[in-house]
């Protein structure tokens, strides 16, 4: 069955009245016909007919035995960390989310859980700083915001010779383009926020593990926390997945133009995309990606925090905003907003430079944008015209 007739025909009509839409359950809890019997539902914290649905959906687009929904992409985050004790250690991409990076070290490290950070675009580094007390190696491939491409194959077999398991966020790529536990992951992480839900309208995160005992354990430390998604915001991620892919396609191919657009303006410096032949390990990307995405990142070659501020503050069509992946194209300055708990001698290092700016291309005319991106750019470098690219 191809992606776009799976997706949406992954969302199954309610067996009790032929909805064609999923039924909201907006209830917290459920009679019973006698203490301990009921039909499956007993409390809207433990489960919920709604969350099931989308719960199901998930693990069933990313190739999953269980998939599981959480009030925030962070929430989600957090569940998978809980698998770990005290002495434990993770390894994780260098190049990471900036709520995750502060989760890790302000919250989890306090518990005796160390992180280690390393850049995964080589494989071998993840080899060379394993140890026995890694139990769980981070990945975000692509990464946010500088989109680096790891392989995800070569990193599960690494892992799994060394007694850990591998997560991957795939927020970026979404299932949409890549599936991270056929290449061997075992677990995976959404903020359904982006992609997934589509319309900049709802808060959520998923997991979905590899297998059933992996499964029970997230679903135990779903309930027993309760960072649970609503019956609603469920629904409304599920809607989002009814136009997945379509969405992701217009996304990738305007993100392709302005990226293309971005390496001739003189103004930039680098420029981030993984569509880009000239993106490290594009040939990787190429390999576990059926696409490239929605998300374009550069540097200027004024690499300065305040010739970020006066591009980021000069467009009309790319709003200053957190977030991305919704039909409103967005953009955002790393240093000082998404990546601003990251301290900067460490985010600098793992490529987040002052100047560069994270664009999240949506679905407007490709040409709008182009031209809008220009106009801005023009303001701290040489003029360049959209119109003559875009012809």
């Amino acid at each position: 069955m191809n992606t776009a007739t799976k997706l949406i025909h992954s969302i199954p009509v309610d067996p009790l009245t032929g909805s064609i839409s999923v039924p909201i359950y907006q209830t917290s809890t459920f009679v019973q016909d006698a203490p301990g019997e009921h039909k499956g539902y007993d409390y809207a914290r433990s489960n919920n007919p709604t969350r099931a649905v989308l719960e199901n959906i998930i693990a069933e687009l990313e190739g999953g035995k269980g998939g599981y929904a959480f009030a925030s992409g962070l929430a989600a985050i957090d569940a998978v960390i809980k698998l770990l004790e005290s002495g434990h250690e993770i390894l994780a991409v260098d190049d990471i989310y900036g709520g995750a990076f502060r989760l890790f070290t302000h919250i989890y490290a306090k518990f005796g859980i160390k992180v280690n950070y390393v850049d995964t675009t080589d494989a071998v580094n993840v080899l060379d700083a394993i140890t026995p007390k890694t139990k769980l190696v981070w990945l975000e491939t692509p990464t946010n915001p500088t989109l680096k491409i790891s392989d995800i194959e070569a990193i599960a077999k690494i892992a799994h010779q060394n007694g850990a398991l591998l997560c991957v966020d795939n927020t970026f790529a979404s299932p949409a383009l890549q599936q991270p536990i056929c290449l061997g992951a075992d677990i995976v992480v959404h903020s359904a926020t982006k992609y997934l839900g589509g319309h900049s309208d709802l808060i959520a995160g998923l997991v979905v593990t590899n297998t059933k005992d992996l499964g029970d354990k997230i679903k135990f430390i779903q309930n027993a926390s309760g960072a649970i998604l609503s019956p609603h915001d469920s629904w409304l991620v599920i809607r989002g997945v009814e136009t997945l892919h379509l969405r992701v396609k217009e996304h990738s191919k305007n993100a392709q133009i302005v990226a293309e657009f971005l390496q001739t303006h003189p103004a930039v410096d680098k420029v981030y995309y993984p569509g880009l032949a000239t993106h490290q390990n594009h040939d990787i990307a190429q390999k576990q990606q059926s696409g490239f995405g929605g998300v374009v990142s550069f540097t200027l070659k004024e690499d300065t925090e305040e010739s970020a501020k006066n591009v980021v503050c000069s467009t009309q069509l790319f709003k200053l905003a957190e977030s991305l992946g919704g039909v409103k194209s967005l953009l955002c300055h790393p240093a000082t907003m998404t990546h601003k708990s990251i301290p900067a001698e460490k985010r600098q290092a793992a490529g987040v430079a002052d100047s560069l700016i994270r664009l999240s291309v949506g679905l407007e005319d490709v040409e709008d944008l182009v031209d809008d991106i220009g106009l801005a750019l023009n303001k701290v470098g040489v003029q360049a015209t959209a119109e003559s690219f875009c012809r």
